[in-house]
């Protein structure tokens, strides 16, 4: 079973799934659905468009450069069946992925480092915008009585001259 890569959004395109599209310079392109096809005739590019993995690796939201993804590519090319090698293969297989998910979830624990304090300062801003949504009006009623009114006096100003023409 042969699983291809879908041309614009990097996914996996399994038999008898998606659509080809062969160019007259006999370029064959890959899509794993109509979503990417569409896009592609419309000439847009998968680094700009935000949920393709291009947009996603090279704006830093994924890893890009691991030795597990090598290791994957080595593992599409046909070779002659030897039952030890393909047990090996097999282990090592169960081995990288382990390590690949480890990687990602440390990956993603990086990316994620500040955002705890930054929810908490949004939070906390939009809590004094709107802090009348939350307290009842009832007790911003006491508040207002319990503190103490001030009364200041203003000096009266002298009444200004209005020039006549």
């Amino acid at each position: 079973m042969r699983l291809e890569k879908c041309w614009f959004c990097s996914s996996t395109v399994y038999p008898g799934h998606g659509i080809q599209f062969v160019r007259n310079d006999a370029k064959i392109f890959r899509f794993c659905r109509s979503k990417c096809h569409k896009n592609f005739k419309m000439k847009r590019n998968p680094r700009k468009v935000k949920w393709t993995k291009a947009y996603r690796r090279l704006h830093g939201k994924d890893m890009t450069q691991d030795s597990t993804f090598e290791f994957e590519r080595k593992r599409n090319r046909p070779e002659r069946y030897d039952r030890n090698v393909a047990e090996k293969t097999l282990m090592a297989i169960k081995k990288i992925d382990k390590i690949r998910v480890a990687r990602e979830a440390r990956h993603h624990k990086m990316r994620m480092k500040g955002k705890p304090a930054i929810e908490r300062q949004a939070a906390l801003t939009e809590l004094e915008k709107s802090i009348n949504l939350v307290k009842a009006p009832a007790s911003l009623l006491q508040e207002s009585q319990i503190t103490p009114k001030i009364k200041v006096k203003i000096a009266e100003s002298q009444p200004v001259e209005r020039m006549e023409e």
